[in-house]
């Protein structure tokens, strides 16, 4: 169902969980253009799942849901814009009544989110992995009628609420780096529900929602210290939670809304039959070539994502790997509708940008989420063919230097990894053999898990990243 689909024409909200800075350099972004063209029926409501943020959260709110988002472009020019789509501002309270009471107003049409990677606790066979505390926390609380702090459990409570009020439908909106995060987190939720006993509203779900496929792009890094100042300086307005971003921006979604839209086709977003070409491309090519950069990055005592790409054997890796192993994975059944070499080239520039100083810590982080996402797709993929996997091999070499960086308490920062069990990474870092423990471990691989050819590669990527450590100085 489009946007021209709405009968009520105005008052109608998206409710978005996870007010972090990249929704707010991003999705907000697109609805402020709409009211900037004077197409006002939507608005943003936000809350976070959990008590973090807890600062930006109370500068929202004291600026009514407004800031400012500053931009900036690989040639250094910089732009600053007052975003005012947030009109509601939810504090997290526990058992988030607030939060469940805006889901189940019958304005509220839409409910996005963004919570990353890992917030998702799916395993290698996309089931939910309920070795994770907070998701068996959170299967007991939605047992007893409580919201919780995951997607899963916020969701849940949200449509029982729903549910009960008679509503009406919902579109859930991932705005995530998942492959097909439409899917897999529709069958997160529905094996949630599931396993709560919960048959009505599992029948309802299946009915009144629907959960469409999204590809979002925009490097936006964590607001750094001196942002409020600079956004003082520029604008005269002393805003509490600032926003920083590339001048690059992309949201492409399968058009598959049960309950209305903003026309956000009208401001940019490409709203599409299939969102998998432009989704395999931005997950394989950005994602993984970030990563790779953050973890070559931290080997060698480098603090920003720019830094490393300006270095040429760390960039000859990232555009390596795209070249030599991703381009023919994307192009084996066909023409892409994405100019891949292009694309490459555009990430690279992006990546360049001296502007954004995007760190290797965050980029760095998930990386036991990432592997499986970002990278394990592509080593599947071309040893399926008989391909060889020499450049793709080089991300989980570096991965494991990094991991062993960590292992050793000599890395420059905290490493934050939701998917990562601490006591198995270190048992292969321990291990006497750190590659076969890395390659056999099922949570990375699946079933190429243990894979000769697989443990050959990630040997011989292991040797090249030693010497290009030691060419380094490092």
């Amino acid at each position: 169902m489009t946007s021209s689909s709405v009968a009520e024409g105005a008052g109608l909200v998206v409710l978005h969980l996870g007010l972090g800075s990249f929704h707010r350099a991003h999705q907000a972004v697109y609805l402020q253009a709409l009211h900037d063209r004077g197409d006002r029926r939507w608005s943003l409501a936000g809350a976070n799942l959990r008590p973090d943020m807890a600062d930006t959260i109370a500068a929202l709110q004291a600026q009514g849901g407004a800031y400012t988002l500053e931009t900036a472009s690989p040639a250094g020019e910089s732009r600053y814009a007052r975003i005012e789509s947030i009109r509601e501002v939810i504090p997290y309270t526990p058992g988030q009544a607030a939060m469940v009471a805006r889901g189940a107003d019958p304005a509220t049409r839409i409910v996005s989110f963004t919570v990353t990677e890992a917030g998702y606790y799916l395993d290698a066979a996309h089931r939910l992995d309920l070795g994770f505390d907070d998701l068996a926390r959170d299967l007991a609380r939605a047992t007893l009628g409580e919201a919780g702090e995951t997607i899963y459990g916020a969701v849940t409570a949200i449509l029982r609420a729903r549910m009960a009020r008679n509503a009406g439908p919902l579109t859930l909106l991932n705005c995530d780096n998942l492959r097909h995060n439409g899917e897999r987190f529709r069958a997160g939720l529905l094996e949630f529900i599931e396993r709560l006993g919960d048959a009505a509203l599992l029948a309802w779900t299946q009915a009144h929602t629907t959960c469409p496929n999204a590809m979002v792009d925009r490097i936006t890094p964590r607001p750094p210290p001196e942002l409020r100042e600079r956004v003082r300086r520029a604008t005269g307005w002393d805003d509490a939670a600032p926003v920083t971003g590339e001048s690059f921006i992309q949201w492409v979604i399968e058009d598959d809304f049960i309950a209305g839209r903003p026309a956000w086709e009208t401001v940019g977003v490409e709203l599409v039959r299939s969102v998998q070409p432009y989704e395999e491309a931005k997950i394989r090519i950005l994602n993984a070539s970030h990563s790779c950069i953050a973890w070559a990055g931290t080997l060698v005592g480098l603090q920003f994502i720019h830094e490393g790409t300006l270095t040429p054997a760390i960039r000859q890796m990232a555009h390596d790997y795209v070249t030599e192993d991703v381009i023919p994975c994307l192009t084996r059944e066909g023409d892409s509708p994405v100019d891949l070499p292009r694309y490459r080239d555009v990430v690279l520039e992006r990546f360049s940008n001296p502007a954004i100083r995007d760190t290797n810590q965050r980029v760095s982080a998930d990386g036991f989420s990432k592997i499986p996402g970002f990278i394990a797709p592509t080593v599947r993929e071309r040893l399926a063919a008989g391909a060889g996997i020499g450049s793709v091999a080089m991300l989980p070499a570096l991965f494991l230097a990094f991991l062993q960086r960590w292992h050793q308490g000599t890395l420059p920062y905290a490493y934050q990894d939701q998917g990562m069990d601490p006591a198995v990474a270190h048992a292969i870092c321990a291990a006497a053999d750190p590659v076969a423990a890395l390659c056999a471990d099922a949570g990375l691989w699946g079933e190429l898990a243990g894979d000769e050819r697989l443990v050959s590669a990630v040997r011989r990527a292991s040797d090249r990243v030693a010497l290009f450590l030691a060419q380094q100085g490092h």
